[in-house]
């Protein structure tokens, strides 16, 4: 659709400024919102509390007979959709998109529960203030914001569900090089992962979500591992009856803070609408939706390929001396482990052996031929150990890392 490709072109008119990395708090959320108030479109009211008092808003718009609930971040650290939501308001108000604002709102009546997890977010964390997922907390209901997410589906009865949550950026789109920046799910409702009427509508709206990504970013879509989980979100409220959409962010190269991901959730979540509203997804099929490549945990964040080692020890030869072990060659894959700065502001990274040996069929955001470079062991390489190693062409240093924390790059 050149309407909706056109978002893309158009996306800074929209893109709310008042957010501009993941680590924005339940304050900087309650400022959009406070200006939402004025807005005639919007109904605002407080779902409830969190664990530590905060509040969880419901914001409905709209006025379609067909009723679609979207929440985001039920882990704090899973920041990229609230930010889309927020760049959703700001598309409501733009005139220049009056065509699909009118569309959406015209045939269906949104309820968005943005930030479930605001003691999450204030540290960055997965898990909320009881160090509880709560996106396992569906039957056990020990979570304040489980109750309440719970309880407004059963309250509002939506035909639609919008999941929206973060993965790792090591999750690849099936075996053709490239991360799975967007991964779409329609989540089991049983162990037999069994296909009702009312998953399959999830699958066919998500085929035609699949189309339009393709079209912007072809060959980075996923389909997320479909898997019942009995205690998810997702899983009980397809089985309760509202088509349930999982999207999931995940990795796209020099994009840590996902700016340019934020777009993709958006789009992914605009296309959705525009096949609820008008009923297109009815030209879909399951095929279509089993078409999109699985997702596979193929990606690291560098790989070192045709790295020439030596064995940094001696063993005995038949006739009793000690001889040097000969040279060998490996690919070395480095995963980024992320660690929230102090101030809870940024992200550290540092780098650790995630494989080594043939990784001939893995890829890396940074995927780097060594046969030419010489590669030194500072330390001797540990698989889930950080690395210790300097990369180098010639006399010139490419790449070096002490105890997982690069201190050289010019790769």
């Amino acid at each position: 659709m050149d309407s909706i490709n056109s978002l893309l072109h158009s996306y800074r008119t929209f893109i709310n400024d008042n957010i501009r990395d993941r680590f924005f708090k339940h304050s900087d959320l309650l400022g959009i919102l406070e200006k939402l108030k004025d807005d005639r479109r919007y109904e605002i009211k407080e779902a409830g509390k969190s664990f530590e008092g905060r509040s969880l808003n419901l914001i409905k718009c709209g006025s379609g007979s067909t009723k679609v609930f979207l929440w985001s971040q039920m882990h704090g650290n899973e920041a990229t959709a609230t930010m889309a939501l927020m760049d959703l308001f700001n598309f409501f108000d733009d005139e220049s998109q009056k065509a699909l604002t009118d569309l959406i709102l015209q045939t269906c009546t949104l309820y968005i529960l943005p930030m479930v997890n605001p003691d999450g977010a204030e540290v960055f964390n997965r898990r909320n203030a009881q160090e509880i997922d709560i996106n396992r907390d569906f039957h056990s209901q020990q979570s304040p914001e489980g109750r309440i997410l719970r309880t407004l589906r059963d309250k509002i009865q939506p035909h639609f569900g919008f999941n929206l949550h973060d993965q790792t950026t090591m999750w690849s789109a099936g075996n053709m090089g490239n991360p799975a920046t967007i991964s779409l799910l329609a989540p089991a409702y049983d162990d037999a992962l069994s296909i009702n009427p009312v998953r399959e509508t999830a699958m066919q709206v998500i085929a035609e979500m699949n189309d339009t990504l393709q079209e912007v970013l072809p060959g980075h879509v996923g389909r997320f591992d479909d898997e019942y989980e009995m205690r998810a979100f997702g899983d009980n409220f397809q089985e309760a009856g509202t088509s349930t959409i999982l999207i999931e962010a995940g990795g796209y190269a020099d994009d840590p803070e996902k700016q340019h991901i934020r777009k993709l959730v958006f789009i992914s979540i605009i296309r959705g609408l525009i096949s609820i509203g008008k009923k297109t997804f009815v030209n879909k099929t399951r095929n279509d939706y089993f078409a999109i490549p699985e997702n596979r945990l193929h990606h690291f964040q560098i790989l070192l390929r045709n790295c020439k080692l030596k064995a940094q020890y001696e063993k005995p030869s038949k006739n009793g001396q000690n001889e040097q072990a000969v040279g060998y060659s490996v690919d070395i894959g480095l995963t980024a482990k992320e660690t929230v700065s102090d101030d809870l502001k940024s992200m550290n990274y540092s780098y650790w052996v995630g494989d080594v040996g043939d990784l001939s069929n893995r890829f890396g955001y940074k995927d780097i031929d060594c046969s030419s470079f010489k590669l030194v062991q500072t330390k001797k390489l540990k698989f889930e150990d950080p690395a210790d190693i300097v990369l180098m062409d010639g006399v010139e240093v490419l790449l070096a890392i002490e105890n997982g924390i690069i201190t050289n790059g010019n790769i």
